[in-house]
């Protein structure tokens, strides 16, 4: 059971990303060891110098000097500073104030007075119909005639295709004789007729 569990603690090999290694830690060589690097990668090695003209970031918060905090804003600047108070127009912003309609003067004209009568009805307007309404006697004694229950009943229809046979011409179609202008088209082109 031991030797069970210290083989599951062991670290899941990647065979995937290092297929030729047994553990994460392997030997470097002799000669890996005894390597000197060239010039070359000596100069590939060294980190990348910043652009011309670069300077570094700036703190978020600045140091302000003895005579910028001292200073005292002259009476200019104070009216400069404080903001512009525009007229507030009626109907907007949330404090909005009702507008008396007793101060202003109107009077409507005679066309927007004719415009304002409402519509009359149809002298044979007769309203909306009931929901629900009486049957007569005489609906609910009729006896429909066999016209009538022959028109009403479902006409019968065939499945497609059933009982049909392609072969079959109809008499018709035996009989019939085509018309000049379609012997004139079943006619050949006379330029893909060939000379004789």
């Amino acid at each position: 059971m031991a030797t069970q569990t210290h083989r599951l603690a062991q670290p899941k090999p990647n065979r995937l990303r290092h297929p030729d290694r047994l553990s994460p830690i392997w030997e470097v060589s002799e000669w890996a060891l005894r390597a000197v690097p060239s010039d070359r990668l000596c100069g590939l090695a060294q980190p990348r110098p910043p652009a011309a003209g670069w300077q570094q970031e700036r703190p978020l918060l600045t140091g302000l000097n003895r005579v910028t905090q001292t200073a005292v804003a002259t009476s200019r600047i104070c009216q400069l500073a404080q903001p512009n108070r525009r007229p507030v127009l009626e109907g907007f912003g949330p404090k909005s104030t009702a507008v008396v309609m007793t101060h202003i003067p109107c009077k409507a004209s005679a066309h927007i007075e004719l415009l304002a009568t409402p519509k009359h009805n149809h002298p044979k307007f007769e309203g909306e119909r009931s929901v629900c309404w009486s049957v007569s006697r005489d609906a609910r004694n009729f006896v429909a005639s066999q016209r009538l229950l022959e028109l009403s009943s479902p006409k019968e229809r065939s499945a497609l295709f059933e009982g049909y046979d392609p072969y079959v011409v109809s008499q018709a179609a035996r009989s019939a004789s085509p018309s000049p202008r379609i012997q004139q088209l079943c006619l050949p082109l006379p330029r893909k007729c060939n000379s004789i």
